[in-house]
This record gives structure tokens, sequence and C-alpha cells, in this order.
């Protein structure tokens, strides 16, 4: 039996196995379609009756190195990448639902994610009903409708950075007859991997940590292959009867364990196509392979400066997991044993204008609509990504109107204390 490696080996050699003589890196396969010489042979791979590839599209050997990479390190048995991390959010739930179905999401989550489910969704016929995680398992269970074909959640908020007790978000998705999918970008495979706690599908931004340069947009849907589908087959028909647009193949029967992932590329890129370049996808591992190293640095770097900042007067409160008196930090102990993120939360003692002040006074950390990477960068939301929502409805989102999010990167930390405490000088 071959030897099974641990995360950080993972990183650098998951996905691509070179043969002699063979390039170290998995090359760019920058083309759209791939020839053969026998058509009969390509009716095969229309048919999914043989692997291969035939077009970008729905398959690409670079795009397909690196997404084996991702499964891997998640302990998944197969992944599909996405040109964005909201694009893997949609295609995840899509692959399972359609016109009159409905969803239960955490509405601790990103916010385009909220916007994705609460607006978006519904223009679809599929409707979503947001729960306040920490409420009691019989209030969420209210939420559950005969209809409901999917349970979500973030492993760690964005932007609150608030820790999902994964375990009993599964057990309540499973009471119901329904998968968990847990959006796992903020803690990555590194820090956490919900399969482990009963979580069926994880999905990513690779945009974030995972890329970690800022150099790619793009996302990723991993599948652990463990909801029996099959058990709740009149509930999951995409998956469990007959696709009369694809010679009427059952995907849960013919595929097994893969049938959620071969149905997500045989029906949703098929036709939809959001698919990554392999140039982006590239750039991605070359990321991925440094990801172990950077998220350590992330996390003792956060540590440091939750700190100082729940130490100073000027600040009016911080949510990082990391801190021992967090209202987190016991679902952190339990789910991020090695460490959250670089992601921190907190608000100063004043009001936005406050806040506004404090970001447009830093002289290293950058103000950008991305987080998650090499650079230390902040963000106020309510100004920003979520400015579309009222006071009202930011707190109904789990987002206090004065909150900053703070990404710290892998900067010397002190340098990153230093910009900070001269910003917080000029209030």
């Amino acid at each position: 039996m071959e030897k099974k490696l641990r995360p950080a080996s993972l990183c650098v050699r998951a996905g691509w196995t070179p043969k002699n003589g063979e390039p170290v890196e998995p090359p760019i396969i920058q083309s759209t379609t791939f020839k053969y010489d026998d058509s009969d042979e390509m009716a095969l791979l229309f048919d999914l009756k043989k692997e291969g590839y035939f077009y970008t599209r729905l398959q690409n050997p670079t795009n397909d190195a690196v997404a084996a990479k991702i499964a891997a390190l998640e302990g998944g048995v197969g992944a599909v990448l996405t040109s964005s991390g909201q694009a893997a959010n949609f295609f995840a739930v899509f692959n399972i639902c359609e016109a009159g179905d409905h969803i239960v999401t955490s509405n601790e989550i990103y916010g385009g994610t909220y916007n994705l489910f609460g607006v978006t969704l519904k223009k679809l016929g599929i409707d979503c009903t947001f729960v306040n995680p920490e409420a009691s398992d019989e209030e969420i269970s209210k939420a559950f409708r005969p209809n409901t074909k999917v349970m979500f959640g973030e492993t760690i908020s964005n932007p609150g950075c608030k820790v999902l007790d994964i375990e009993r978000f599964a057990r309540l998705a499973h009471s119901h007859g329904v998968p968990l999918i847990v959006d796992n970008t903020f803690a990555t495979p590194i820090n956490c991997r919900p399969f482990e706690w009963g979580a069926d599908i994880v999905t990513h931004s690779t945009t974030k940590y995972m890329d970690g340069h800022a150099m790619q947009v793009g996302g990723c849907v991993v599948d652990s292959g463990n909801f029996p589908w099959l058990d709740h087959a009149d509930r999951y028909p995409g998956l469990c009867a007959p696709d009369a647009s694809y010679h009427g193949i059952v995907y849960a029967e013919k595929f097994g364990r893969m049938g959620y992932t071969t149905k997500l590329v045989a029906q949703l890129m098929r036709d939809l196509g959001s698919i990554p370049a392999p140039m982006n996808c590239y750039l991605l591992n070359i990321g991925l392979q440094t990801l172990h190293l950077r998220m350590r640095q992330h996390c003792q770097n956060a540590q440091k400066v939750a700190e100082f900042l729940s130490a100073d007067p000027r600040v009016a409160w911080v949510n990082y997991p990391g801190l021992k008196d967090n209202p987190y930090h016991a679902l952190a102990e339990k789910y991020l044993p090695q460490g959250s993120c670089g992601v921190i939360a907190f608000g100063l003692k004043g009001d936005r204008d406050t806040a506004v002040k404090f970001m447009d006074s830093l002289r290293m950390a950058s103000i950008v609509t991305h987080v998650a990477d090499a650079r230390t960068c902040v963000l106020h939301p309510a100004s920003h990504t979520h400015r579309q929502l009222s006071d009202e409805q930011l707190r109904e989102a789990g987002i206090a109107p004065d909150l900053i999010r703070l990404s710290v990167g892998i900067e010397d930390v002190d340098d990153i204390l230093d910009d900070i405490r001269q910003a917080l000088d000029k209030l």
C-alpha cells in the first residue's frame, strides 16, 4: 500500500507525479480542444464511457492536476475547479437544487454568498432560510422543509471570524436527510478538514490563501463521496434518476462516490462553463506548494496583532478565535488546533468615520477588496463590500456596522504592529 502523505507533503507533491523525463511542474495545457484519430473514441468520451479530454470547458489536464491536489488535501474523492469562489458555491448548491427547492444556511457567511443565496437563487426558484448558527437545535430544525436540499455554512465566517460548529451542523443536516456544504476558504485544509467532522461537500475561493499572492481568481468544489444519495433518491432525482440530457445515465449508480462530481462537470460545466484558465490553475498550484508554510506565519502574526488590539484602549472589541477570552475559542480549539487564519474582525471606539480615518492613515497595510494573501490588507465591509446593506441588514448578516476586517499578512509582525500603532495615534 502506498504511504499516505501528510498535508505539508501533499501541498508540494499531490496531483502531479512526473514520469521519467517529464517536467516537475504540471505543464500548462493552454488548448481549448484535443485531437483524436478515431471518431468512435471521441464518441466514448461523450458517452462518459471512457476517461479523457476533448474540450477544456469540461476537463483539462492542468486543471485536473490542481483539482486532484486540493481533493487530496481535503481528503475528498474528487474536486472541480471553477472560475471563482462564488461560482464554486453556486455550482455546489445548484448541482443538487432546482426550481421549487429550498436551502438552509448560516447567516454568518460572506456577503456575496449571502446575496447569492438570498436574492439570486430566489430568481431561479430556489428559496433560502438563514439561521443563526448559535441558535438551539430545535430552532434551527424549524427552518427545514420537506423540499430542503442542502445546509450551508463557513468554517470561519467572512468577515466576522466566527467559527462554525461543523459537527453539530452536520448532525442537524443529516437528521433531515440533506448534505452539509462547508466553505473552508479561511481555514484551508491545513488548519481544518471539514470532512473529518461530518461535512459532505467543501468549497473554496482559491483566490484567497490557496493562491496566497493575489495572482488569480478561482474556486473549487470538493466532494467527500460520503453522502448516501441513493438512500434519498426521491429527494435527489438529478443524481438518482436517469438524466435525459446524457443518455439516461443515473450518476449515483454509474459513478458511485464520484456521482456528484461527475454530474457537476457533465451537466453544469457543460451548460454554464464557469471554468478557470489553465494558466490560472498553474499559478494556483504554485501558491498551494507553500500553503502550509504561509498559514503558519499568517496565524502567528495574527495572534500577536489580535493581542495588541485587545489591549489598546482605543479599540472597542476584537473577534479572533485565537484569543483565550473569545467566545469561539473553544470551537477553535476543537476544529482549528493548529491555528485559524490571518483575518481579524475588530471595531474602534467611535463611528464609521473613525474606521475610515484609521484605514486611511495606514501606510503599509493596503485598503483592498481582497483578503487572505501575503500582504496585510484592510477593509470596512459597511463602506465597501456590504455597502448595499442597511445597518439593520448588516446586523442580520452577523456584521457589525463598525467592523473592520484586517487580513494580517506574512510581513515582519513588528512592521505590521508599527503601522497599526501609528494609525491609531492619528485618531
